[in-house]
């Protein structure tokens, strides 16, 4: 099988720069396109009334803080030709295989936070939704890594 295509999901936490090294590593030596998802987590465009904030307010902030992200990831791996950016909205489990399957990436790459218990319970694991729904291969990230 050949990766010509590796997909990257990021959000802005530690975890998602630990994957997103291998995943630049890993595309730099195959040759491979990157791709970059930053889903906009339509859950948490919440109105903060108290704050003087609507939830248009709230989604453009959602939205510059995923492109600034993205932004920040591409400039660290200086040199790559060209990086695909997808910035969908909706559910972070579901976005991901939707832009994997509509970009027909080869891999996806990405971290986990590591949740256990009652955090995973409520909050459920979109790196375990992934690896059990995604049509390619997914190399998932450990919270530490040495």
């Amino acid at each position: 099988m050949e990766f010509n295509k590796i997909l990257i999901a990021v959000d802005d936490s530690a975890f998602a720069m630990k994957a997103a090294r291998i995943g630049f590593a890993l595309a730099h030596g195959l040759k491979a396109s990157i791709g970059i998802v930053f889903v906009i987590d339509r859950s948490q465009e919440v109105a903060q009334p108290d704050l003087g904030i609507n939830e248009s307010q709230q989604h453009t902030f959602l939205l510059q803080k995923a492109e600034e992200t993205i932004r920040q990831y591409t400039d660290l791996y200086d040199g790559i030709d060209s990086i695909y950016r997808f910035t969908p909205q909706g559910d972070p489990k579901t976005e991901i295989i939707n832009i994997a399957r509509e970009w027909k990436a080869d891999m996806i790459v990405m971290g986990t936070h590591g949740r256990s218990g009652l955090t995973k319970l409520l909050e459920g694991s979109v790196a375990e939704y992934v690896l059990k729904h995604a049509e390619v291969p997914v190399l998932v990230t450990p919270p530490e890594m040495k």
